[in-house]
């Protein structure tokens, strides 16, 4: 029984859902989200909520029920009110701009790094600190990603890409080693 899938999904205002078939169409102030379900789940509108659940009673539909579920929650909180995170830059000389749907990176190489928003994704930056909107949580995750691959922090002195909530662990350098 999965505890994640059974819970009820709660339809948020202004969002509304169309259920075709095995295609589910999730409309809301911020956008739209489509999203193909397997045949081995079942989706159904009660009221005002969504309900999940196993059509056959086998492994691989209960492996997928709790994330078929969480995929639809998150595409609800998604076009109603979005998805960000937000990435910080430590080091000197390390810079951030937007040009237009373009975020180039001054991270300490001998060229900018260059990335490109998708369609739906916007970028923010404020004071050393890099804002990714949108309303597709897995895209938003998954550019936040890009951008703190393109100089990760290092343990010495911290340096880097980090996200704001992120812990670097550090470690003692070659000095602190021999001096104890």
């Amino acid at each position: 029984m999965s505890k994640i899938g059974q819970l009820p999904i709660q339809i948020l205002d202004g969002v509304t859902i169309e259920i075709n078939n095995k295609l589910i169409s999730i409309n809301g102030p911020k956008g739209k989200l489509t999203i193909t379900i397997d045949e081995l789940v079942t989706v159904k509108q009660e009221d005002n909520n969504l309900i999940v659940s196993v059509a056959k009673n086998t492994k691989f539909a209960k492996s997928i029920w709790g994330t078929t579920r969480k995929l639809i929650y998150n595409m609800v909180i998604g076009v109603s009110s979005g998805w960000s995170k937000q990435l910080e830059l430590i080091g000197t000389g390390y810079r951030a701009e937007v040009q237009g749907n373009i975020l180039v990176l001054t991270v300490g190489y001998s060229h900018p790094i260059k990335i490109e928003a998708p369609e739906g994704i916007t970028f923010k930056v404020e004071k050393g600190i890099i804002t990714v909107d949108g309303i597709d949580r897995a895209v938003v995750g998954q550019i936040s990603a890009n951008v703190r691959g393109s100089r990760p922090p290092e343990p010495y002195k911290g340096k880097g890409v980090k996200y704001t909530d992120e812990v670097i662990r550090r470690k003692a350098g070659k000095a602190a080693k021999t001096a104890a």
